[in-house]
C-alpha cells in the first residue's frame, strides 16, 4: 500500500510537472510572440509616424499594457486559484490566452481602418495580460505541492524551463518568415500567421492539463474547511511583508526586457541606426534561450541543495551589470559579442534567479493564500519593470548618446533592488510543504533533509511530508 502511494505521487509529481512546462511553453509562446512583433513589426501598421521614435514607443507601449492588465487578472485568477482549484485556473489562462491571441492575427492594420485598429489591439493585448497572470503562480503552486520534498526546487524549475521554451518557439516561429518572405508580403499577413498558430496551442494545452490531478496539500485544505472565501484579503493581512519582497524580487524582468524589447528595437529600427537585420537579431534571444533550457534545472537542483537565495543574490547582481556590456555590443553593431554576452547575461547568469522563483516564490505563501499572494506580488513587479521598454526609448531615443550607459544604469540599480530583497528574505528550502508561509517555522535538520532528498531523487519517497 504504501509503495503503492509512493508511485501514484510520484507520477503525479512528474506529470504535473510535465504540465506546468508544457503549459507555460504553449502560453508564453502566445505572450512573446506580441512581444517579438511589437518590435520588428508593429511600429509600421498600427502605429504609422512621421516622427519613427513616436512609433516606436507607442508600440512597445503597448507591450506594456498588457502587463498592466496583470495584476488585475492576479486578482481575479488568483482568487480563482486558491478558492476553486489549481488546475481550474490553469485551463482557463489557457483559453483566455489562446482566443485573444488568435484574434491579433485577424486584426486589421491602420491604413486599413485608422485608429481603430490600435485601439483594438490594446484590448486584445490587456485580455493577454490577465489572461497570462495566472499562468506562472498556478503552474508553480501545482508543482510545487505535487512535487516530493527535497526535490522542489528541481520539479518547479520545469515551469521556467517551459516559458523560456515558449520563447524560443515564438521567436523561431519568426524566423524563417522574417528571413525568407519579402518584405512586403511579410508586412501584409506573414506577420499574422504565428498569432493564428494559438489554435492549436488552444486544443493541446486543454489535452495535457486535464491529465493531472488536484494537488494533495490543496485537498487538505478543502477536506479541513480551511479554504479562504477571500484569500486576496487574508494574503495582504498575514503575508504582505513577503508580498513586498516579492514585488521587489519580481522587477529581475528588467533582464528579459533589456535583452528581448529594448534590445530588438534598439538593434533593428532604422530610426536607431544600429541596423541589425531582423533575422539575425531573432537569433539573439533564441540562442540565449536554448542555453537556459539546460541551465535552469541545472540551478533549480542546485536550490535543492545550497537554498533558494544564493543563486537569486548572485544572478541578480552579475546579470545587471552584464547589461552595459550587452547593449554596448550592440551599439558597436558587433553581432558576434552581442550573442555572447546575451548568452552570458540572460541563458546562464540569470537563471540563477528566473530558475528559483517558481519554487521560492510559493514557498514563501501558506496553502490557504499561495496563488493569490504570489500572482498579485509578482504581476505587480513584473508590471512595472514592463513599462520600461517605452521608458528607455525615451531617456535613450534614436540619436541620443551613451544609450548603452544609460539604460544599463537603470537595469543595474534595479537588479540590486532584486538582491536585497532577496537578501532579507527567510530561507525556505528545509521547510516541509505545510508549514510554508510560517515566519517561525522551523527548518528540519540537515542530516533529514539529505536523507529524504535521497529517497526523493531515488523515487521512493511518498511526497507528501
Amino acid at each position: 500500500m504504501g509503495t503503492t502511494r509512493a508511485i501514484h505521487d510520484m507520477s503525479q509529481s512528474r506529470k504535473a510537472a510535465a504540465s506546468g512546462w508544457i503549459g507555460s511553453a504553449l502560453e508564453y509562446y502566445d505572450f512573446f510572440i506580441y512581444a517579438t512583433a511589437a518590435s520588428l513589426i508593429f511600429p509600421q501598421i498600427f502605429f504609422p509616424s512621421d516622427n519613427p521614435t513616436v512609433a516606436i514607443v507607442a508600440s512597445l507601449a503597448t507591450y506594456g499594457v498588457g502587463y498592466v492588465a496583470r495584476p488585475i487578472g492576479a486578482f481575479v485568477l488568483g482568487h480563482w486559484g486558491d478558492t476553486h482549484g489549481r488546475k481550474t485556473v490553469l485551463i482557463v489562462c489557457m483559453f483566455l490566452m489562446g482566443i485573444s491571441t488568435m484574434a491579433v492575427g485577424i486584426l486589421p492594420t491602420y491604413q486599413q481602418v485608422g485608429i481603430l485598429a490600435p485601439i483594438l489591439l490594446v484590448m486584445l493585448r490587456l485580455v493577454q495580460g490577465f489572461a497570462v497572470a495566472g499562468e506562472i503562480s498556478g503552474a508553480s503552486s501545482m508543482i510545487l505541492e505535487h512535487a516530493p520534498f527535497g526535490r522542489r526546487g528541481f520539479y518547479a524549475s520545469f515551469a521556467l524551463q517551459g516559458v523560456q521554451a515558449g520563447q524560443i518557439l515564438a521567436a523561431a516561429v519568426f524566423l524563417p518568415l522574417a528571413a525568407y518572405m519579402p518584405t512586403d508580403a511579410f508586412n501584409s499577413w506573414g506577420w499574422r500567421i504565428p498569432f493564428l498558430l494559438s489554435f492549436f496551442v488552444i486544443v493541446a494545452g486543454y489535452i495535457i492539463r486535464r491529465e493531472v490531478d488536484e494537488t494533495p496539500a490543496f485537498a487538505r485544505e478543502g477536506e479541513r474547511g480551511e479554504t479562504p472565501r477571500a484569500p486576496i484579503v487574508q494574503a495582504i493581512k498575514l503575508n504582505w511583508p513577503d508580498m513586498l519582497r516579492v514585488i521587489c524580487m519580481a522587477l529581475m524582468n528588467v533582464i528579459p526586457v533589456v535583452a528581448t524589447i529594448f534590445g530588438a528595437a534598439y538593434a533593428v529600427q532604422p530610426a536607431y541606426g544600429i541596423g541589425f537585420a531582423k533575422d539575425v537579431y531573432l537569433w539573439i534571444p533564441v540562442l540565449g534561450n536554448m542555453l537556459a533550457v539546460f541551465v535552469i534545472p541545472f540551478v533549480g537542483n542546485l536550490s535543492d541543495k545550497v537554498g533558494r537565495k544564493p543563486p537569486i543574490v548572485v544572478g541578480a547582481l552579475l546579470s545587471g551589470l552584464l547589461a552595459f556590456g550587452y547593449l554596448y555590443a550592440i551599439s558597436i553593431r558587433n553581432v558576434p559579442l552581442a550573442i555572447l554576452l546575451s548568452l552570458l547575461m540572460w541563458g546562464v547568469v540569470y537563471q540563477g534567479y528566473n530558475a528559483i522563483f517558481p519554487s521560492f516564490y510559493p514557498e514563501l505563501f501558506p496553502t490557504r493564500t499561495r496563488v493569490s499572494a504570489m500572482a498579485i506580488s509578482q504581476n505587480i513587479g513584473t508590471t512595472i519593470t514592463a513599462l520600461l521598454p517605452a521608458l528607455f526609448a525615451v531617456v535613450a531615443p534614436p540619436g541620443s548618446a551613451n544609450i548603452p550607459l544609460t539604460v544599463g544604469a537603470i537595469a543595474f540599480g534595479i537588479t540590486v533592488i532584486a538582491a536585497l530583497a532577496a537578501v532579507t528574505a527567510r530561507e525556505t528550502y528545509r521547510i516541509s510543504i505545510d508549514d510554508l508561509g510560517n515566519p517561525k517555522a522551523v527548518p528540519i535538520a540537515r542530516a533529514d533533509y539529505e536523507r529524504q532528498r535521497a529517497e526523493a531523487a531515488s523515487g521512493v519517497a511518498a511526497v507528501q511530508t
